[in-house]
């Protein structure tokens, strides 16, 4: 997990500081999935935002995008990961699009 705070979602910012035990063992289990992943640390973070994406959870999308670019994607990359899910999930994932590219963009991203 990147300690990268600026593109974490508000939402998850309340949730650490609100239910702080529930924020560390959900940070422990997403650790065991991470160390558990065969995907090298780019492909990992690409199919996250891919997945977010399909799933139209943009507020995570700053946070994974900048892991993503932390880990050498490239711009092209990152569109081609959330546009990945057109055939299955159809064009909902274009919502996502706007949000990736922001972050992506951004100084902090």
């Amino acid at each position: 997990m990147s300690d990268n705070q600026e593109s974490m979602s508000n939402a998850f910012r309340v949730f650490i500081a609100e239910a702080p035990k529930h924020a560390q063992a959900w940070m422990a289990a997403a650790k065991s999935l991470d160390e558990a992943c065969a995907l090298d640390r780019k492909t990992e973070a690409l199919a996250y935002v891919a997945v977010l994406a399909a799933l139209g959870l943009d507020s995570g999308i700053p946070f994974h995008v900048a892991q993503a670019k932390e880990a050498g994607a490239s711009r092209e990359e990152l569109i081609s990961a959330v546009l990945i899910g057109l055939p299955a999930g159809g064009n909902v994932v274009t919502r996502s699009l706007p949000a990736a590219i922001k972050a992506y963009d951004s100084p902090g991203g």
